[in-house]
């Protein structure tokens, strides 16, 4: 079968040929380009690794200080509730130290207010008794008639005394 078209011919010595020009071109290519594309191609892979490397370096540090940020968010909020159970304890305390002060001062005005209402109603009993002594001389003198002396002035006053009922005034005074 021979071929009617000149590029589908095969010619021995242009086989020859073209296979020597490729040799050649490839040769050339191998010594002064193959060489630098591959060690440019190698030193960009190294490069992108290297990068790849820091980057894997540097996210694992981020983990790193994202965990140990947490841990002292964590920590910080712990010793906020420790400060804040202290206060509620103070401010217990004090309220509980600042009621017993409160009460104490209560109870101690509480009977100074019974010693004062006892010294006074032992005044108003004695000035009473006084009263009554002397309502009771003038009755005697006014039924006698006469003036008596301080012999029989004292007699009347302890009688009219010893008669009258003072218990139920000091029974309301101890309550």
């Amino acid at each position: 079968m021979v071929a009617s078209n000149a590029l589908l011919k095969i010619t021995p010595g242009l086989m020859i040929w073209t296979l020597v020009c490729f040799g050649i071109t490839f040769w050339v290519l191998k010594r002064y380009a193959f060489g630098p594309i591959q060690k440019l191609i190698d030193e960009r892979r190294d490069r992108i690794r290297r990068s790849l490397d820091e980057a894997d370096a540097a996210r694992n540090e981020a983990r790193r200080l994202l965990e140990e940020h947490r841990a002292l968010i964590g920590q910080a909020r712990g010793q906020a509730e420790e400060i804040l159970q202290e206060a509620r304890r103070v401010a217990e305390a004090q309220r509980e130290r600042v009621k017993d002060e409160t009460e104490a001062d209560r109870q101690r005005r509480l009977e100074e207010t019974r010693r004062q209402i006892e010294a006074e109603t032992h005044r108003a009993l004695e000035q009473i008794r006084a009263e009554v002594a002397e309502l009771t001389l003038v009755a005697a003198a006014k039924v006698t008639g006469k003036a008596l002396d301080d012999a029989d002035h004292r007699r009347l006053i302890d009688e009219a005394i010893g008669e009258l009922d003072f218990s139920v005034l000091e029974e309301e005074v101890a309550r």
